[in-house]
């Protein structure tokens, strides 16, 4: 049984990588940038240099690493098949093989979001439960299902896009994804400063959000300094959001969410506004479940991604 193996995060801009011991202790992490000219040709290749050329530094040997796991943005399935990958030029491709070829060693692979909610269940936020929901409030919004410890994939690996459920019929911008109504046009860092903006433009009461480049941070700090018109937009951010997680449980019945992303740096003001409304709407069976805020921030993709090949 091998000592180590390492965890692959490929973002947009960078790929993050680390190296951990088989006890999930992250010995080292770095970066290298995504090259995603050339319809991404080169990202795989240069991951598989990074991972060897470290191997090399500290002197391991292959029979010491238990493997590499990866994680990428877009559906993959539990075979490591990834159906496309617009922002890196991928398309239909077995990441799995394709690096498990470069690197000779085992893989596993996984969407990124499903594997930051590993991390967070296995390292962070939820760390000791079984059942976890994790969402994670970005630019867009993500999540991941992980249920008996293991993730939820699904049959094309798109399980666990709680961005994209359905909450408002009225709704006439289309979503990135070309729908209408998602959650993520709602609860999103770009989604929360929408709100606000619709509300101020519909009412003329003064606010501390009434400001140029308004930013979802603004919002939550004018909650937090007692904006009533920001208190608003809250209720509506919490309304379309605990609404969704009682959905989500009624389903799932997870013992635990946990919510990550940039906009749960506002911390557990945001978990007052939800928990009211997934109180008031989840299922009597599912109501004990837990709200926590994640944290393992930006490392938790390398920590799900290591635990890929640990299971």
């Amino acid at each position: 049984m091998g000592k180590y193996c390492f965890g692959v995060d490929v973002g947009g801009t960078t790929v993050k990588l680390g190296l951990f011991n088989t006890n999930g202790d992250l010995m080292e992490k770095w970066e290298i940038p995504t090259v995603t000219e050339d319809d991404g040709k080169a990202i795989l290749p240069d991951c598989a240099k990074s991972i060897l050329k470290k191997m090399n530094e500290r002197e391991m040997d292959r029979t010491e690493v238990v493997g590499v796991g990866i994680g990428a943005p877009g559906p993959i399935d539990s075979e490591g098949t990834l159906y496309g990958a617009v922002n890196l030029g991928w398309g239909t491709m077995s990441l799995k093989k394709e690096l498990q070829t470069l690197l000779n060693m085992p893989v596993e692979a996984g969407n990124d979001a499903n594997v930051a909610a590993l991390g967070e269940a296995w390292q962070g936020g939820a760390k000791g439960y079984e059942d976890v929901v994790v969402v994670t409030l970005g630019t867009g919004v993500g999540g991941g299902i992980i249920i008996n410890g293991k993730m939820v994939a699904g049959a094309t690996g798109a399980a666990g896009e709680i961005g994209h459920m359905h909450v408002n019929d009225d709704e006439t911008e289309p979503c990135n994804c070309g729908n209408c109504g998602c959650l993520e046009e709602y609860v999103s860092a770009t989604g929360i400063v929408r709100m606000a903006k619709r509300k101020l433009a519909e009412d003329d009461r003064p606010s501390l959000m009434r400001k140029d480049d308004l930013s979802a941070k603004d919002v939550w700090d004018a909650v937090k300094a007692g904006d009533t018109v920001a208190i608003e937009v809250a209720e509506d951010f919490g309304w379309y959001l605990g609404k969704a997680m009682a959905l989500v449980a009624n389903v799932s019945n997870p013992e635990i969410f946990v919510i990550g992303g940039g906009v749960s740096k506002a911390g557990n003001v945001l978990l007052d506004y939800i928990q009211k409304y997934f109180q008031k709407y989840a299922f009597k069976g599912c109501r004990g479940a837990l709200f926590t805020l994640a944290t393992l921030g930006n490392d938790a993709g390398i920590y799900g991604a290591a635990r890929l090949v640990l299971k």
